[in-house]
This record gives structure tokens, C-alpha cells and sequence, in this order.
């Protein structure tokens, strides 16, 4: 790395809580049932590490169906159960979390306490639900600007059949150190600002669900979603232990096995 190279500085609250570090996953399907292994054999780790953790509360009204199994971490046994309460209840039960399941959408219609978090993870298919969770952190940041569960960051990870992207976003203005080694960026921004145009000439919305799994993985492979989600973890996991990073998110093409950087700007 070179000197003056664009950084972000965790926010020190991450680094150094009082209280666990609240969490709101948005989606748990493909991308967010994996995403939620994810997020908890990190919460296992930062406990071992004398951190105070993660508290994590699963966003979906979706129900599981014979598509879902094999792709996405799900059984026969659990078909036409809440998504969410399955994978929150089956982490809680492996890990000895305390985790929440909320069985309903993530709009701007929750109630206050369900809402409030200081990382929000979403795992969405459209357009249209990103901008609404865009709007809903807005006004979350300007609600809870003092509060302990103060939205600081929003990691959004998207994919098609073989490619996937994952760009990290502050929610608020984050405080940065003085630094001589670095450009220190206090402010990295939404999907929705710099990709929005993009996001919505590009999709291709299509809400008819899938019968089967042959017929799901013909709209998104098998591995795209643990790949996309590792990865995402990953930079999630770096944010804790290095404390900065210079790379905001990637872009992901797992059929040629590329992957991109974003890089703070």
C-alpha cells in the first residue's frame, strides 16, 4: 500500500463497544442464508477475541419451498416454514446465540425497535427493495444519530446466475483519525447513489417462483451465493481486526473466476 492511498477507518464504536454489535440482515434466502453462517462464526470468533460481539435479527416474510432446497441451507423437513425463523432458530441452537428472527419485510412501516442497528447486511433480488431499504436507513440515521444502535454502515450484496457484486456504504458520516500515511475517507456511498441509474436500466425483474431446483438454478448457480457471501464476510471480518480497509466492496464473475475490487475513493 502505498502512502496517501485512499482508507477508511472502521468506526471506533465496532472496535471497542460496550454492548454487542447490532446487526440487521435483510433476506434469507441464497445470499443471506449463508451470509447468517457467516455473520455468526464471526460473532464466535470476536468473543474468543474479548470483543463484546454480535446481536443479529433476521429480516424475511418469505416461506421455504421445494426451489429452495439444495441452493439455499435448507431440509424437506422445513419446507413451508419462515425462512427466517428456520435459519435464526438452527444458529441460535449450533452457536448458542441469542439472535431474532423478524418474520416480515424491512420497510418503513417496521416498528422502531426492530429497525435500529449499527450494520445493516441486505441480501435482496430488486431494485425496488434496495431503494426502499436506501430510504428507511436515512431516516434511521437521523433517528437514532445518539443512540447505542446508531446506523454506521450498509453492505449490499447482489447477483445474477454467475455474478454478484457486494459494495459497503456508511449510513452517516464516520469519524476518522488524523493520519500522514493515509487518505483517511470518512464517507463511502450507497449502492443506490452511485449505482442507481445502473441498477434500475439493468434489472430484470422476474417474480414468478421457481418449481423446482433445476428451474432455480437456471436463474442463479449453485455456488454463487456461498462464494458472493464468504467473500462479503470476509470484508466485514477485516473491518473488525485491521481496523480500515482500502477496498469498499468487488464485483464477482464465477464463471471466469475474476474478481474486482472496488476501492475507496
Amino acid at each position: 500500500m502505498n502512502i496517501h492511498t485512499p482508507v477508511h477507518f472502521t468506526d471506533n464504536y465496532l472496535i471497542n463497544p460496550l454492548n454487542p454489535i447490532t446487526v440487521n440482515l435483510i433476506g434469507a434466502g441464497g445470499t443471506g442464508s449463508q451470509m447468517l453462517t457467516a455473520l455468526a462464526r464471526i460473532n464466535h470468533s470476536l468473543i474468543a477475541l474479548n470483543h463484546a460481539g454480535l446481536q443479529v435479527a433476521v429480516f424475511d416474510d418469505d416461506v421455504i419451498t421445494e426451489a429452495n432446497l439444495g441452493r439455499q441451507l435448507f431440509a424437506g423437513a422445513e419446507l413451508g416454514l419462515n425462512k427466517a425463523v428456520v435459519l435464526t432458530s438452527r444458529t441460535n441452537r449450533f452457536f448458542g446465540s441469542n439472535w431474532k428472527a423478524v418474520t416480515r419485510r424491512f420497510d418503513g412501516v417496521l416498528s422502531d425497535p426492530f429497525k435500529a442497528a449499527n450494520i445493516y447486511i441486505s441480501c435482496v433480488d430488486t431494485a425496488v427493495a434496495r431503494f426502499e431499504i436506501a430510504k428507511v436507513l436515512k431516516v434511521e440515521a437521523e433517528r437514532n444519530r445518539y443512540n447505542r444502535d446508531k446506523p454506521l454502515y450498509w453492505m449490499d450484496c447482489g447477483n445474477s446466475q454467475n455474478t454478484g457484486q457486494v459494495i459497503l456504504s456508511t449510513i452517516s458520516q464516520i469519524k476518522q483519525p488524523v493520519s500522514k500515511l493515509y487518505n483517511a475517507v470518512s464517507e463511502l456511498p450507497m449502492i443506490t447513489d452511485e449505482y442507481g441509474q445502473l441498477l434500475t436500466k439493468s434489472e430484470k425483474e422476474n417474480n414468478t417462483p421457481s418449481c423446482s431446483l433445476a428451474e432455480a438454478l437456471e436463474k442463479q448457480d449453485l455456488f454463487i451465493n456461498s462464494t458472493l457471501a464468504n467473500m462479503a464476510a470476509s470484508l466485514l471480518w477485516n473491518l473488525f481486526r485491521q481496523g480500515f480497509t482500502e477496498n469498499r466492496g468487488f464485483f464477482l464473475n464465477l464463471k471466469d473466476f475474476r474478481c474486482s475490487p472496488v476501492k475507496v475513493l
